[in-house]
C-alpha cells in the first residue's frame, strides 16, 4: 500500500485544526484563524473570558532539530508581539481585552499526536 506524503502546508493546517479543536474543548472561543498583517501571521486568535489569546501552533514529527516549543525563539516572540500590536490597532473593539501569548506544540505522528499547550508562554510587555 502506497502512502501519500503531506506537504508542510497540509501538515500545518492539520496541526492548527487539532490545536483549535483542543482549545475550544477547553473553553476558548475562536476569533480569527491565520490573521495576517504587515508584521506577519499568527495562527489563531482566541478569546478566554476577558483575555484575547494569540496562539502560535508548532508541529514537529521528530524533535531532532528541537521541539516545537523551542522553535518559538525570541525573534519569533517579538514578531508575534508586533502582530498583536497591529491587531489591536486595527481592531478597536479588542483594545478592552487583556492579551496573552500561548503556544501549542504538537509532536509525534498524526495517528498519535502529543499536544502541549503552554499558557502565557511569554510576556508581551
Amino acid at each position: 500500500m502506497k502512502t501519500t506524503r503531506q506537504s508542510p502546508t497540509q501538515l500545518g493546517r492539520w496541526a492548527e485544526e487539532l490545536a483549535y479543536a483542543h482549545l475550544c474543548e477547553k473553553g476558548l472561543q475562536g476569533v480569527e484563524r491565520n490573521y495576517r498583517c504587515s508584521q506577519g501571521e499568527v495562527d489563531l486568535v482566541m478569546q478566554q473570558g476577558d483575555i484575547l489569546v494569540f496562539v502560535e501552533v508548532r508541529y514537529r514529527a521528530r524533535q531532532c532539530y528541537g521541539s516545537g516549543l523551542e522553535s518559538v525563539d525570541i525573534s519569533k516572540q517579538r514578531r508575534l508581539i508586533a502582530i498583536a500590536d497591529e491587531y489591536l490597532y486595527t481592531h478597536r473593539e479588542a483594545r478592552d481585552y487583556r492579551c496573552r501569548f500561548d503556544v501549542v506544540a504538537i509532536s509525534g505522528s498524526q495517528r498519535h499526536p502529543q499536544l502541549n499547550w503552554v499558557v502565557d508562554a511569554f510576556r508581551g510587555e
